[in-house]
Parts: C-alpha cells; structure tokens; sequence
C-alpha cells in the first residue's frame, strides 16, 4: 500500500488464507486490507495518537437503518453519554472527495444529527462542523483536536 497524508503508526498484517489483513484497533479484530481499509486504520490512529480522541468512543462500521435500508458508517465517534457526535467517511486514495461522497456522508447525517463530519481518502482531508440553527456548516482548516469538539 502506498504512504498517505497521515502520520505512519505500527501497523499490523497477517496473511490469513492467502489474503492480507490489517488489525482494526476498535474491532480487535483483522480485517481484509483493502485500499480503503488503509485509509481507515491510518485515519483512526491519527485520531487516537495525533489529535487525544478517545478509542473507546469510537466505532468502525456502524449500521444504521432506514426501514428495510441498511446503511453502513465507515466511523462514528460517540460523546461521553454515547450520543453520535461525528461521522467518517473513507474512500481509496484514488477516488477523489467530490460532492458526492460529501452527499453520502450527509445522507448518513440525517438520521444522526451530528456536529462534525469528516471525509479522507488518506491524501485530502475535509472535516465540517454542522451549524443546525443557522441550516449550514463551515469547512474547518483542520481537524480538530478531540478537547476543542
């Protein structure tokens, strides 16, 4: 897997019949490795190690349902009373953060109200802070360190 735009970590990968697996820390469990997993595992250990958010509140591949509809967020960090309190979307580093990524994590948004949502791909970062009052958010320079949520 190629470096990104994150700070590098200990990463953990076995091979498990004949496929390459990557520890999730918040799973604790291996998990196939995919271009996007990569994303994933970087940008959650970025968040832990980097910018002090707390492992135990955060969740990867959160379920969520819409009637019949599963949807399935990539990340989701929780407040102190277990309130979601941001949303991650991952893509591969190849697939560049359009509008319709950002469309999806919005669509994920709707049924959880939360006050950041943030989109990677392991090279580019977007984070924005919901403004509920005013039906807007601001683009944020950078992703917050988790005392500043």
């Amino acid at each position: 897997m190629n470096p990104l735009n994150l700070p590098p970590y200990e990463i953990k990968i076995a091979v498990k019949n004949g496929k390459k697996m990557i520890l999730d820390v918040l799973r604790r469990k291996y998990v196939t490795l995919t271009p996007e997993e990569w994303v994933r595992q970087h940008f959650v250990h970025y968040l832990i190690e980097h910018k002090n958010y707390p492992a135990g509140r955060l969740s990867n591949e959160v379920e969520l349902r819409v009637g019949e509809k599963k949807l399935r967020c990539d990340s989701v960090l929780y407040n102190k009373v277990a309130v979601p309190q941001m949303i991650l979307e991952y893509k591969a580093p190849t697939i560049p953060l359009t509008q319709k990524v950002f469309d999806q994590i919005t669509a994920y948004n709707f049924l959880l109200k939360v006050d950041y949502l943030i989109v990677s791909n392991g090279m580019e970062h977007i984070c924005c802070q919901m403004d509920y009052n005013h039906q807007r958010y601001t683009f944020l320079r950078e992703i917050p360190d988790y005392h500043q949520l």
